[in-house]
């Protein structure tokens, strides 16, 4: 038995043990696997049934939308140019969207970031609190938010730009916060022993820390608002959003336009996707390297 346990063997009721809890466990999530596919199924069934059947007899036609745009588009396809520039505008107003509720949700995610963060904020008794106002923010999508503000508002970007601009404080406020934890907090002990504000210590004993990890957390973050300010504008939001839902609304013959402003958007997001990633990789490696 000795030179079992000194030789990494375990002894043989122990390594049965072993296998038996790892039988059980294998059991417990095969029987957990089965039992999430039987409810997903049988939701799927009732789901279907309510909608007399709608998923299950249009599967076989739900190409035939894409190939309509496609047909048209290519049938006109010497007019795709001048729809280009003519949805232009709209594109512009989407991606100002997307930009200025980034930098507003950035800024605030900077404030509630070191609000929230052990060792930094002003009053620690409220972090706790900071802490769920960023869960609530995150908690309810951009395009409830945005919903509830076109109620109020009326249709328009300015509903778009605060839905977005809230949800990305929230959501930058998170990821900033946790990088806030790593900071050294030898600069801003030094700078309070000088007598310098919460303000100053924050500016100059954080900022230059986290500096590179905020600016790839928000570049990756107005990616994916570039594609919420358009999903935005079907909802009367305003944007290109806007157009392509009148334009799909509308049917055969302004599929054409449809194809114009999703190439527009592909187009787009492709070019701010290789754009943010290169300034991304910049920040985080190359800054780094130097």
């Amino acid at each position: 038995m000795a030179d079992a346990v000194f030789s990494g063997v375990p002894p043989i009721p122990a390594y049965d043990s072993y296998l038996s809890l790892i039988r059980r466990r294998r059991l417990y999530s095969g029987l957990l696997l089965i039992l999430f596919v039987a409810v997903m199924s049988a939701g799927f069934w009732v789901a279907d049934d309510r909608n007399a059947g709608g998923f299950i007899n249009g599967f076989t036609s739900i190409l035939n939308f894409p190939m309509d745009v496609v047909e048209e588009a290519w049938r006109k396809r010497a007019l795709i140019p001048g729809l280009l520039v003519e949805y232009f505008p709209a594109l512009v107003e989407t991606l100002n969207i997307a930009a200025a509720g980034t930098i507003i949700g950035a800024v605030s995610g900077f404030v509630l970031s070191l609000l929230a963060s052990s060792g930094l904020a002003p009053w620690p008794r409220m972090i706790g609190v900071f802490r769920r106002f960023m869960d609530i923010l995150r908690a309810f999508p951009d395009i409830v938010i945005a919903l509830v503000l076109i109620y109020l508002l009326g249709g328009g970007p300015v509903p778009a730009l605060i839905a977005i601009a809230l949800h990305t404080a929230g959501a930058l406020g998170k990821l900033f916060s946790e990088v806030n934890e790593n900071v050294d907090l030898k600069p801003v002990e030094g700078l309070a022993s000088v007598g310098a504000s919460w303000a100053q210590r924050m500016l100059f004993g954080v900022v230059p820390q986290v500096a590179p990890n905020y600016l790839s957390y928000a570049l990756l973050r107005f990616e994916v608002n570039v594609r919420a300010s358009a999903i935005l504008g079907f909802v009367g939001a305003g944007g290109i959003g806007y157009e392509l839902k009148n334009a799909i609304t509308w049917g055969p013959g302004k599929f054409d336009a449809a194809a114009a402003i999703f190439l527009l958007l592909f187009l787009s997001i492709v070019f701010f996707d290789q754009i943010s990633s290169y300034f991304r990789e910049r920040l985080t490696h190359g800054g780094a390297a130097r």
